[in-house]
């Protein structure tokens, strides 16, 4: 028997209000998972998905800013994106975390990632593993209001505004 693969729930743009069906829950809709305790990932799943989530965010304010060749964009986003600047932005953003916040980025800058940033200290880039972490978290937990925030507090304070 052929598997129907129809998406149940499509975003046509023509919902009523308070009917929209939110990108993660039709991504969840066509690609369903059994395992949604976020909690047991381990840090360099959460941190994984964190460097993904910060890239594409970091992409994109560049993008909305900047109609401009791919490799100066790139130039941009790489200084935004690398282990020193999550470093620093983790750094001025710690005091801002909630306890559950604090204790899943101490969870994952003490992971001990056996890979290191070429251009980074061991600290920084055990901070931006930390950072990452917590970005992969939130973003997986459906918190991506808070998660922005702490992007662009993070930014702000370390001086990188876009």
């Amino acid at each position: 028997m052929e598997q129907d693969l129809t998406p149940k729930n499509t975003i046509s743009g023509n919902e009523a209000p308070g009917e929209e069906i939110h990108q993660a829950d039709y991504l969840d809709t066509l690609f369903p998972h059994e395992n949604r305790n976020y909690e047991q990932y381990g840090p360099g799943a959460l941190a994984f998905l964190g460097d993904a989530v910060f890239t594409l965010v970091i992409r994109l304010l560049i993008v909305r800013k900047h109609d401009r060749q791919a490799y100066k964009l790139h130039n941009e986003a790489s200084h935004l994106v690398r282990a020193g600047t999550q470093s620093r932005m983790i750094r001025a953003l710690e005091p801002h975390l909630s306890e559950e916040e604090a204790a899943v980025y101490r969870r994952g800058r003490n992971s001990d990632p056996k890979n290191t940033a070429k251009n980074a200290t061991r600290d920084e880039y055990l901070d931006a593993t930390g950072f990452e972490t917590l970005i992969g978290y939130l973003y997986l937990n459906g918190r991506k209001e808070r998660m922005l925030d702490l992007i662009a507090m993070g930014l702000k304070e370390t001086e990188n505004e876009i």
